[in-house]
């Protein structure tokens, strides 16, 4: 079996199901499984868990993420972003200064109304199945956090119809094209996303992806250990006896050395390996995922 961490700089026309399939194939590995699904337009980082890495999705997906968009202003789309069928359209003028000036009532805890071609699930149907049937479901908002909204680029020479490059950093669960979509609304007009791209997720950038053409020739140089995965969590070393337990899901007690640790944590062997991932429950720890040891680094 192969346990590991793939950082795939995923390319337009590809679902996320398309790389999780193509990295089956390239691995022969069946349990595969990514940790955030990015739209078939949208480029960039997709973290792809093989193995015993699968179990840890829920927390790789957690991390918080950075999208680069161009958000195309003055044309609304049924789908918020370009593949869709454009519905409205309307001439918007306004400067870069209104733009800077409308960019901060979106940042803090929000909530959104997750898009009809969402992968949210209602009445345990995918939104996006819905839609494709030609449905409409009511949607609950859901919080989200933004972090960051910053304009990067702004072009008006196309009168009537700017466009904006923006940066976002975000919670697991934001909707960069619903951001776009509320932004066109509150300079007045309407919005949609143009291009999307995914800068990282977590601690993981486009700087260390590889293109799913550098994995197929080269597999074992793109795939990262089970303990890299975990890099975003406090790590714990115990010692031996420690060790027997979490082997077993024991609860145990972690010394903190002054880590303060309130959240998930990477449980790290004697041989450098992840052993489990424990969460704080009281005066003690928990294992949330045990994983068998492995090769280490």
């Amino acid at each position: 079996m192969v346990d590991g961490l793939v950082i795939v700089d995923k390319e337009p026309g590809w679902t996320s199901h398309d790389v999780v399939a193509k990295l089956r194939s390239v691995y022969g590995q069946k349990r595969v499984g990514h940790a955030g699904t990015l739209d078939p337009d949208a480029t960039g980082v997709l973290l792809v868990g093989l193995g015993r890495v699968t179990r840890l999705m829920r927390f790789l997906q957690a991390g918080k993420k950075v999208y680069r968009s161009t958000i195309q202003f003055g044309v609304a789309t049924n789908t918020l972003d370009a593949a869709g069928e454009v519905t409205g359209e309307v001439a918007m003028t306004f400067t870069r200064s209104d733009l800077e000036a409308a960019l901060p009532q979106f940042v803090g805890d929000i909530k959104q109304i997750p898009p009809m071609v969402s992968a949210v699930k209602i009445d345990g149907k995918r939104l996006y199945a819905s839609a494709r049937a030609g449905e409409v479901v009511a949607r609950p908002p859901r919080p989200v956090t933004v972090y960051k909204f910053l304009l990067e680029d702004f072009d008006d020479t196309k009168p009537g119809f700017p466009r904006a490059t923006v940066l976002v950093e975000c919670s697991s669960g934001t909707y960069i094209r619903s951001l776009a979509a509320d932004l066109g609304e509150a300079l007045g007009g309407l919005g949609h996303i143009a291009t999307l791209r995914r800068v990282s997720s977590g601690s993981f950038g486009v700087e260390e992806a590889h293109a799913i053409d550098s994995v197929i020739a080269a597999p074992s140089d793109c795939l990262l250990s089970p303990l890299i995965a975990m890099r975003d969590l406090d790590q714990v070393e115990v010692d031996s006896a420690t060790e027997e337990l979490v082997s077993h899901g024991r609860r145990i007690c972690i010394n903190q050395e002054g880590k303060n640790i309130n959240g998930p944590c990477a449980v790290v062997g004697s041989r450098g390996e992840l052993l489990a991932v424990y969460e704080p429950k009281e005066n003690e720890f928990v294992a949330a995922v045990v994983v068998s040891p492995g090769d280490g680094e």
